[in-house]
């Protein structure tokens, strides 16, 4: 299975980097997938209370998100027999409209890549350690407790 994890800490652009992602599997010899699926997650202009929303600021140890994330992917990708996994995700100061979280699977069926993908983002969601803290309007500001809903 090819693999490929990046935390960003400025903006990306996730077509791009999939793009790119692409291009590279095709070097290495990877043949493609008959069925990929893709989720591109961005920030919301509202807070949790939905107050306007100025920024999104996710903290993480580096080294040990790393780590964790590629079990998670690695894990995912095995249940569901996935052959490429792209996660891209931001660290740092996020802005509204700005890109998250960039997950791509590629599989040989779209039930096993849609799967392994939804499957990944909530993993990520839920298991991955980073911090996120609301930035408002108003120069207010609050850590999450909770993930956000399906």
């Amino acid at each position: 299975m090819q693999l490929r994890i990046d935390l960003h800490a400025t903006a990306f652009e996730p077509l791009a980097c999939l793009e790119q992602w692409q291009r590279q599997l095709a070097v290495q010899g990877h043949n493609g997938s008959a069925a990929e699926s893709l989720f591109i997650g961005r920030v919301r202009p509202a807070a949790a209370d939905g107050a306007l929303l100025v920024a999104l600021e996710l903290e993480h140890y580096p080294g040990m998100t790393e780590r964790q994330l590629r079990q998670l992917a690695t894990a995912c990708c095995r249940r569901h027999g996935a052959s490429s996994c792209l996660v891209q995700h931001r660290i740092g100061r996020v802005l509204p409209g700005e890109a998250i979280v960039l997950v791509a699977i590629g599989a040989d069926r779209r039930g096993p890549a849609q799967r392994c993908c939804q499957e990944l983002l909530e993993a990520l969601k839920h298991e991955a350690p980073f911090w996120k803290r609301e930035w408002r309007a108003d120069g207010s500001s609050a850590w999450l407790t909770g993930n956000t809903p399906l």
